[in-house]
């Protein structure tokens, strides 16, 4: 495997961005879901347009993981959190996305994609931390709990008209 450097994401990533969220979604999570609410939501949340506007927008941040090519293999994106739970302020930060193509997972990337985020936002002290995962993503959550996030909560999350059991982890 050759080697992968973790750079912060810019504005001319985004077109990357998209597809890699939109393959790394599908491949996890896409089986299910009817094919149209997989559509509708990889519309609404994977876009280039939506990635670019996210990418210049200050309170917002990526960070990627690149091979020797260039291709961009993996990222995290942190910022303002929006999930529905009492103790969340606007002020504090939320990792909203963590993902790696799956020839690249338990290589590590994960690790090194969260750490700089989550020093980017305790640099800024955006703390709390928080962070969705998906009820039943038992891997997800250990990881995260190595990190010190722990369950405070649960809601639905949408996918289309779809909506998926999902825990709320908060780190701080």
């Amino acid at each position: 495997m050759s080697e992968i450097r973790i750079r912060r994401a810019q504005a001319h990533d985004a077109v990357a961005l998209a597809a890699l969220g939109a393959e790394t979604f599908t491949d996890t999570f896409g089986h299910l879901y009817p094919p149209e609410d997989l559509h509708d939501f990889l519309a609404d949340n994977h876009t280039p347009e939506k990635l670019r506007k996210s990418l210049a927008d200050p309170l917002i941040a990526a960070w990627v993981a690149e091979d020797a090519e260039g291709r961009l293999v993996g990222y995290a994106q942190i910022g303002p959190p929006d999930m529905p739970h009492p103790d969340l302020r606007p002020d504090q930060g939320e990792l909203k996305r963590l993902y790696v193509l799956q020839s690249h997972q338990n290589l590590g990337l994960g690790g090194r994609l969260i750490e700089p985020a989550i020093a980017w936002l305790e640099d800024q002290g955006r703390t709390p931390i928080w962070i969705s995962v998906w009820a039943h993503n038992t891997g997800g959550q250990r990881f995260y709990e190595r990190y010190g996030f722990r369950k405070v909560g649960e809601y639905e999350f949408k996918v289309g008209k779809w909506r998926d059991p999902e825990f709320i982890y908060r780190r701080g």
